[in-house]
């Protein structure tokens, strides 16, 4: 599985933070949600954290979802 890239994020005066992906907004975040996701992303990779809370990243299952019988059409 590759690792996500693409993502960047912006602080706000006000307390707003606006996470892209490729140039695109992907999600704002304010409040209590901002702060929290500062806090990770100062401890952990921030590609990863941002992939995490945009919800954009492979679950690594994609390949084997599609070739189910199920899903062939």
């Amino acid at each position: 599985m590759s690792r996500p890239q693409g993502f960047a994020y912006t602080r706000h005066a006000d307390g707003t933070v606006t996470i892209t992906h490729h140039g695109r907004e992907a999600t704002m975040l304010r409040g209590p949600r901002a702060t929290r996701f500062l806090a990770e992303v100062e401890a952990g990779d921030p590609q990863l954290v941002m992939a995490r809370w945009t919800g954009n990243y492979r679950r690594g299952n994609e390949r084997t979802a599609r070739n189910h019988p199920r899903n062939r059409r």
